[in-house]
């Protein structure tokens, strides 16, 4: 049941990335393709029906993990106090600036709020991926399975380090890189005319970086997590995650001429894949120590008592086809084409 919970985890966060990035993507990138007001009001109108519901995967993701492993979701949210606060402001600031944007009609009003918008959007990106990246890296767990973490100390990977060093920021700058290149498609997707083509232009830079910072984050995860070695000699078969990463990165060019919605689900298959690709080189550890390998906490020794498990997975399974039928219902309500002045709140 541990390695089922682990699968399940894994797989709702993945949705919530999926889901909630290309959101993240729109803001990062809303400011560069919106030429004006009424352009970045569409932008924002891309995401507006569905923006507030994509983060309850991340919510429900939060709520399965104190389920399913409360050693770990106490060590965890311990040891990562100060970042979990600094990304719940940023989800404050982001969320307001979505519904204050439009509340005056000011020359002042609205490019303040679409900045912040921006700004907020880019680093909950960053710090996400570095979150991530602090996650493959380990981090000083001690005996009693706690750690703490100053926001940075000399930027070097040891044994004492920080929620940020060179490889954390690296991971979290693919992050920025690969959302604000989801977003572009999404918004390619959504809009049309000089907007979808700006969109789409956008999104080929981008794609350069996502291709050059894939290469790097995973020269260097193979340099510092030797248990994403391990796994694959153990287990042939997890090369499929790579792979459908690759394939998705490649397929992103292949159709971004050719068909937006093609395009992006290619970059949803990118994400999965590399969040697939991250969790099966973790396991069995969910947070691995760079102190001492004993001290890692695992899917053993951080999981919930096994009735517990196996009750909740029926609920979990009535839930997930409750949300399904939900986001299926948003999703197909409000398909098509959002046009300049039909943004969100108009």
């Amino acid at each position: 049941m541990a390695t089922v919970w682990f699968c399940l985890v894994s797989l709702m966060l993945a949705i919530y990335v999926v889901l909630d990035g290309f959101d993240l993507g729109a803001g990062i990138i809303h400011l560069f393709v919106g030429k004006t007001l009424e352009e970045r009001r569409a932008v924002i109108g891309s995401i507006g029906p569905v923006w507030d519901g994509n983060e309850v995967w991340l919510l429900a993701t939060g709520g399965t993990l104190y389920l399913a492993f409360p050693e770990l979701y106490a060590t965890g949210f311990s040891g990562f106090y100060l970042p979990l606060i600094i990304v719940l402001w940023l989800f404050v600031l982001r969320g307001t600036s979505i519904e204050f944007r439009n509340a005056v009609e000011s020359p002042v009003w609205i490019p303040f709020w679409d900045v912040l918008f921006g700004f907020s959007s880019l680093l909950l990106a960053l710090f996400f991926g570095a979150a991530l990246g602090n996650i493959m890296r380990g981090v000083p767990l001690d005996a009693s399975h706690r750690f703490f973490e100053p926001l940075w100390t000399n930027f070097r990977v040891g044994a004492v380090t920080g929620i940020l060093d060179w490889y954390t920021i690296l991971v979290g700058l693919a992050a920025v890189a690969a959302l604000a290149l989801h977003g572009a498609l999404w918004v390619a997707l959504k809009t049309e005319g000089d907007l979808e083509q700006r969109a789409a232009r956008v999104a080929r830079p981008l794609w350069g970086l996502v291709v050059l910072f894939t290469a790097l984050i995973t020269v260097a995860t193979f340099a510092l997590q030797p248990q994403l070695a391990i796994n694959l000699r153990r287990y042939p078969w997890g090369y499929a995650f790579p792979a459908l990463a690759i394939f998705g990165l490649a397929f992103i060019m292949i159709f971004l001429r050719r068909s937006r919605m093609k395009a992006f689900l290619a970059s949803c298959a990118y994400l999965l894949g590399m969040l697939s690709s991250a969790t099966f080189g973790l396991y069995p550890f969910v947070l691995p120590s760079r102190t001492d390998p004993a001290f890692a906490l695992t899917i053993e020794n951080s999981q919930a008592p096994a009735y517990g498990l196996h009750v909740a997975l029926v609920w979990w399974i009535v839930g997930m086809i409750l949300a399904a039928g939900y986001f299926t219902h948003t999703y197909r309500r409000f398909a098509g084409k959002v046009r300049p002045g039909e943004g969100y709140g108009h």
